[in-house]
């Protein structure tokens, strides 16, 4: 699945939902909340904060899942193609970093 499959599904699903997007700035606001979530777990895996015994374990994978759809949901909410943004980062690396890093 491409990243405009992934927007037309995030799409299809809030199209259900009134209003379909929240304002930018809730957005974000949500994203930093998901963020949060994920170092939290980084955290407990690979740092010296471990979990308390009541605390639930949640994956990695799903709090990533999270991100990805909230991003989703700002850039379909600002119209952004994140397909051909993407698109135009990855260029912008390869020209940029071309010699920056050592390769395998």
């Amino acid at each position: 699945m491409n990243l405009r499959e992934i927007q037309g599904e995030v799409n299809k699903w809030t199209s259900q939902y009134k209003p379909q997007y929240w304002s930018p700035h809730e957005i974000l606001a949500r994203l930093m909340e998901e963020t949060g979530e994920l170092a939290r777990e980084i955290n407990n895996i690979y740092g010296t904060k471990k979990k308390k015994p009541t605390e639930e374990t949640r994956e990695m994978a799903s709090e990533i899942s999270d991100i990805i759809f909230t991003l989703c949901c700002l850039a379909n909410s600002q119209k952004i193609d994140l397909d051909r943004a993407w698109q135009e980062m990855m260029t912008k690396y390869r020209e940029r970093d071309a010699q920056r890093f050592d390769k395998k």
